[in-house]
């Protein structure tokens, strides 16, 4: 297989979007108080919870590149009006080699998460389902489609909280977090190609702020000193809301894109902001290392 082919089996799998998903699971882990874990592991000598940590980074590697990749197999022949220049329109992937890749990848998400728990096995195939389900059905739903998209993003992050499953119990809402961001970036997609969704674009900056109001309550509930949390709420806001503004004056669908590029890389950043206020600054700091990372392969591969 030439490196062009490779090349194009990666952009199905969306990179620069993967790695935010594997900053749901390090979030998750921060909310289960599994860092602490490691770290007493460290010391002991044991690595049970890294060793959990590394299969769970690869189920929702698996997962999430998977569902994204079938989104283009379902997609085919509206990409090849719209989208030409994507893998399989314009022939460099075929929809039946595309199709089985992606069925693999979550096959394999699945069986990652299944070496840590039966629990996060569970969590995993439902992740699995819900994707496919918003690849074929969901996204053509005007309410339902934020939704199912935003809950597939809510059991990534209860995937990381998984890891310690009795937690799982008690911080299940948080869960609405990822749920009402991803919901939100779903919602001003819809004008990447055409443009002219203005209710959509109010809609979605509301639903940012809700998130950001959220996470800066946080500290407060869990006894954590608010300082901590801040500058990533900070950054977050930098990220997402001139280009969205920017959107909402122009309608222009350039500028929607690079909206919803912006909050889709900024998912690492949401997640930053979750574990500092539940483990400190230098785990919230941890999770931001996977931001420069993002943004280099966003520049390799199309983010939306």
């Amino acid at each position: 297989m030439g490196s062009s082919r490779i090349f194009a089996y990666l952009q199905l799998t969306r990179p620069a979007n993967v790695v935010t998903a594997i900053a749901d699971i390090w979030a998750g882990f921060a909310v289960a108080g599994a860092w602490a874990l490691i770290a007493a592991d460290w010391g002991s000598g044991s690595n049970e919870f890294l060793i959990n940590l590394a299969w769970l980074s690869l189920s929702t590697i698996g997962l999430y590149a998977g569902g994204v990749a079938f989104n283009d197999v379902f997609d085919a022949e509206l990409d090849a009006v719209e989208r030409p220049e994507r893998p399989i329109p314009s022939g460099k992937v075929s929809i039946s080699s595309a199709a089985w890749m992606s069925f693999l990848l979550l096959v394999v998400g699945v069986i990652a998460a299944a070496q840590v728990n039966f629990i996060s096995a569970g969590i995993a195939l439902a992740v699995a389902a819900l994707a496919v389900l918003y690849d074929y059905w969901g996204k053509h739903q005007h309410l339902f489609g934020p939704i199912n998209m935003g809950l597939c993003r809510t059991g990534n992050l209860l995937l990381g909280v998984s890891v310690v499953p009795e937690i799982l119990a008690s911080f299940w809402p948080l869960g609405f977090l990822p749920l009402i961001f991803v919901a939100a970036i779903t919602m001003i997609s819809r004008g990447e190609v055409h443009g002219k969704n203005r209710s959509a674009l109010y809609g979605g900056l509301s639903m940012y702020v809700i998130v950001i109001v959220a996470i800066a309550a946080m500290p407060f509930l869990h006894n954590t000193a608010a300082w901590q949390v801040l500058p990533f709420l900070a950054l977050l806001s930098y990220m997402i809301f001139p280009p969205l503004i920017k959107a909402i004056r122009s309608q222009n669908p350039k500028l929607i894109g690079k909206s919803v590029k912006a909050a889709v890389i900024s998912l690492i950043i949401v997640n930053a902001s979750i574990a500092s206020s539940f483990a400190g600054w230098k785990i919230g700091i941890f999770v931001l290392m996977l931001l420069p990372i993002s943004l280099w392969l966003a520049k390799k591969f199309a983010v939306t």
